[in-house]
């Protein structure tokens, strides 16, 4: 979390920073209109900013991926970014049209429309051209907005469907474009040459870039195998499915803890899920444990049938347990537990001598799962600490220190609900948890 905070104010504060430079010495006499172009530019410039490295963030980039330590933690500044460009945007749209609602309230006089078809000659062509096309970046720009701000808000109410946002999302890299050409016509022509017009240019190509990738559909292309549904296996009073996957020879292998993104069905498309298996490169087995927790997941267990054709992308991810801490403590919340399952079976072949504590918080398990689970932790000679919560109530910071005496020395790694995970982060930080030490997968993608 700390890399995605310094990396999303670094951007903000940057671009602000550039932009003030690029406008100083302010003018002597700062009157509605003279702020009103200057709030113009800079909200216009942090709003084309913030899209543009949201949308190559959307390319799940390798090199993004090892930066901030996991695409889930990519998704989740890209999320921010969005919240930031809709925010600026905004504040942008209400700098364009506050002197038109003023005058109409009779708060300001309608000031005198100065052509600028005497100054042209004197332009070079290129600022001549961008000049002629002010009213059509204008037109576009207004439409491209209310686009924006209907996708953004798409994505960020959970309620629609997977499916529907995941199609959806798409168009933003149309309204983005169009947004690229609404910039570079109105963009102040002088701010070009300035670090802040260098920056935002070299940010609109990355974003460009990205966004055809996304509309030809090549994001993800080349980490893609396909596979055939081998097994399957149904604990009905937990809503858990569990999916085993051969995959083709073009799989690379991955590390437990990771994840990929599987279409079971084309219509629907590909959704992410962790990965709950060591990798052997002969048995070529990947398997996938799903709960019906939504729309997609409550339908997808009728749907699974051995013998169907899937498509998997990936690995994705880095909770990966990489540390050098000899005893490790691990926190599965409901299906959480299935990143702590895949290194489980890992450890039973190539055990490295951690100590590692599991704790699995559950509301109920069945006899089944719970006997495969301890087989597994045996298997890897771990230690397991069942909390059921009619039986066992709650995890807290407090039972935690209780249940691992030596904690203070060792790493947390924690899969489950974002808030569980932050209330317990605070707590053990704030008895001496180095804040390094936590780890904690965000697997949100929205």
């Amino acid at each position: 979390m700390r890399t995605i905070k310094i990396t999303l104010w670094s951007l903000l504060s940057g671009l602000s920073l550039m932009w003030f430079a690029a406008n100083l010495p302010l003018p002597e006499t700062l009157s509605i209109l003279t702020v009103r172009k200057l709030l113009l530019q800079y909200s216009g410039g942090l709003g084309i900013g913030a899209m543009s490295v949201a949308m190559m963030l959307a390319t799940r980039s390798p090199l993004v991926d090892r930066w901030l330590s996991g695409l889930d933690k990519s998704y989740r500044l890209h999320k921010w970014l969005g919240i930031a460009a809709l925010v600026t945007a905004v504040a942008h749209w209400g700098v364009v049209n506050g002197p038109k609602w003023a005058m109409s309230l009779g708060l300001l006089e309608r000031p005198e429309r100065r052509g600028h078809r005497g100054e042209m000659a004197d332009l070079g062509a290129i600022q001549t051209f961008l000049n002629s096309q002010r009213d059509t970046a204008e037109m576009i720009g207004e439409w491209a907005f209310y686009g924006a701000v209907a996708l953004i808000a798409f994505a960020l109410i959970k309620r629609i469907p997977y499916r529907f946002f995941a199609k959806t999302h798409t168009l933003i890299a149309v309204v983005y474009l169009a947004l690229v050409f609404h910039a570079v016509v109105l963009m102040d022509f002088d701010a070009w040459a300035q670090p802040v017009g260098i920056v935002t240019g070299v940010l609109m190509i990355g974003g460009v870039m990205a966004a055809f990738l996304a509309l030809t559909r090549q994001i993800g292309r080349a980490r893609r195998v396909e596979g055939k549904i081998t097994a399957l296996r149904q604990f009905p009073s937990m809503k858990v499915t569990e999916a085993e996957i051969t995959v083709d020879a073009g799989w690379p292998g991955h590390d437990a803890g990771q994840f990929a993104f599987v279409t079971f069905d084309k219509a629907e498309g590909a959704h992410p899920f962790t990965i709950a298996s060591a990798w052997d490169k002969d048995a070529r087995v990947i398997t996938f444990i799903s709960k019906a927790l939504g729309d997609y997941t409550t339908l997808l267990s009728g749907q699974m049938a051995v013998g169907d054709d899937v498509t998997i992308e990936g690995p994705y991810g880095r909770f990966t347990f990489d540390d050098t801490k000899e005893r490790q403590i691990w926190i599965g919340a409901g299906i959480g537990i299935t990143p702590f399952i895949a290194r489980l079976k890992h450890l039973a072949g190539t055990p490295d001598g951690t100590q590692i504590d599991l704790i699995h918080c559950v509301p109920e398990i069945a006899p089944e799962p719970k006997a495969l689970l301890e087989g597994d932790v045996a298997a890897a000679g771990a230690t397991l600490h069942l909390m059921r919560d009619g039986e066992d109530g709650f995890l807290t910071g407090a039972r935690l220190r209780e249940m691992v005496p030596d904690w203070a020395s060792a790493s947390v790694w924690f899969c489950g609900p974002a808030g569980f995970g932050e209330a317990l982060r605070r707590d053990l930080v704030a008895q001496g948890l180095r804040p390094g030490d936590f780890h904690q997968e965000l697997f949100n993608m929205r």
